[in-house]
């Protein structure tokens, strides 16, 4: 199917949505993926990729620059990067996604100079890039800037350092461990993200022939080597779909059962869905969402307001916080909504407003939800992937007709995301 910008997706509310799904693999874990096979000599293999925008836009600027990217299965890539001999993606190409940065200490490590445009992306605040040129410029890269593109170079290989992240960005920290992997000597990456698609990153890389230690905390050791060979690697399921999902089912009275996730990637995810009053359940690998919930939200121990807000990992995922104030417009009671990174992220509420939720923005940063609210179908547009996900979400509660226009936005990040629905009981089509 050609997914256009003149998508649209027409929803008509009111029904449950449940049954039994599979989450896609990480699109965060994916992306740095890509990217990190250009390091290696001969094929990387990379399983459970999800077929999205972002991962089929960063394979045409990664092949554009002469390496070989074949989709080897459903949702299987080989990568083969022998034949790479550019060191400036399309700078059209790299406009549309934020990945296109991660290319920048392969192209480093492999040629010597990168030559990057502002990358693109979502639309949802400031998204400062110092962090990964603080990393590589500690690690040996020379860095110039004019009004459009990065020039970064490198004489000869990385040179390990202990490099201080003035912030624990997660593709600041996945820049630094691929320029580190194959750098000359040892460093050591302090204030590092831990979110599951960096540790899946690192345990590929180390497939690859890297030497990381450390995974999954914020300290990462990393033994440089010359040379990273070819390896496979399975992509994790996505923790931001399975959130999705679940808050879905929670606000439509669907009972869902989420098959093959990570159980330990969900911990801080089911924590805020109690206390928004929504109760589910781990099987093995499975997650279970029973149809009848509370939807209640539970106060402080104290009385106060409940919040909910996001944070580095292990804290509550930031691209899921659209969702979980979508679900708090149909609980009972106030929580307060802090969204601590984005400034522009929560000014999707205005459609939730004008479709009848009781939402008071406080400022850009908090969002004061007062539930249950009564939604009625609207005609509204989806500004990025997470808060058009949440609009969706909104469309399926609602009572009667709802227009969602601009959907390639969710097809950034959500494979077939309306079919999947459909197969749940969601009354939506595409137009």
């Amino acid at each position: 199917m050609d997914l256009t910008a003149a998508d649209r997706f027409v929803i008509e509310g009111g029904h449950p949505i449940g049954g039994e799904v599979i989450p896609s693999g990480n699109k965060n874990e994916a992306l740095p993926l890509l990217a990190a096979s250009l390091l290696a000599s001969g094929n990387v293999v990379i399983e459970n990729v999800p077929r999205i925008r972002d991962v089929t836009t960063l394979i045409e600027l990664v092949r554009a620059l002469g390496v070989s990217v074949d989709w080897s299965g459903e949702h299987a890539v080989t990568v083969d990067a022998g034949g790479l001999r550019e060191s400036r993606p399309d700078a059209g190409l790299a406009a549309e996604i934020r990945a296109s940065f991660l290319l920048a200490a392969p192209l480093l490590a492999r040629t010597g100079l990168a030559v990057l445009p502002r990358p693109g992306g979502d639309k949802i605040g400031r998204r400062r890039l110092d962090t990964h040129l603080l990393a590589l410029r500690e690690l040996g890269a020379r860095i110039t800037l004019d009004d459009a593109y990065y020039r970064l170079e490198l004489s000869g290989r990385f040179r390990g350092a202990e490099v201080f992240l003035d912030e624990a960005s997660v593709t600041g920290t996945e820049t630094a461990v691929m320029a580190a992997a194959t750098a000359g000597g040892s460093t050591r990456l302090l204030n590092a993200a831990s979110e599951p698609h960096v540790q899946g990153l690192c345990h590929a890389l180390n497939a690859m022939g890297a030497r990381i230690r450390g995974i999954g905390s914020n300290v990462l050791e990393i033994e440089g080597v010359r040379e990273l060979k070819p390896a496979r690697h399975q992509v994790g399921p996505d923790h931001i779909e399975i959130g999705s999902f679940v808050a879905v089912a929670a606000m439509t009275g669907g009972a869902l059962r989420v098959r093959q996730v990570a159980p330990d990637h969900l911990r801080m995810i089911r924590l805020v869905l109690a206390r928004l009053g929504i109760e589910t359940f781990v099987e093995g690998t499975s997650l279970q969402v029973p149809a009848a919930q509370k939807r209640i939200i539970a106060p402080d121990v104290d009385g106060g307001i409940a919040k909910v807000d996001d944070a580095p990992w292990p804290g509550f995922p930031a691209d899921l916080t659209p969702l979980a104030l979508v679900l708090a417009t149909q609980c009972e009671g106030t929580v307060l909504i802090h969204e601590k990174l984005f400034e522009s992220r929560l000014f999707f509420v205005d459609s939730l407003i004008a479709m009848g939720a009781r939402i008071l923005l406080s400022d850009p940063h908090r969002a004061l939800v007062i539930g249950p609210s009564r939604l009625h179908g609207a005609t509204i547009v989806s500004p990025d992937i997470r808060a058009g996900m949440a609009l969706i979400a909104a469309a399926l509660t609602a009572q009667g007709r709802s227009v969602i226009r601009n959907v390639q936005q969710v097809d950034r990040g959500y494979e077939r995301i309306d079919s999947r629905l459909k197969a749940l009981g969601a009354r939506i089509t595409r137009e």
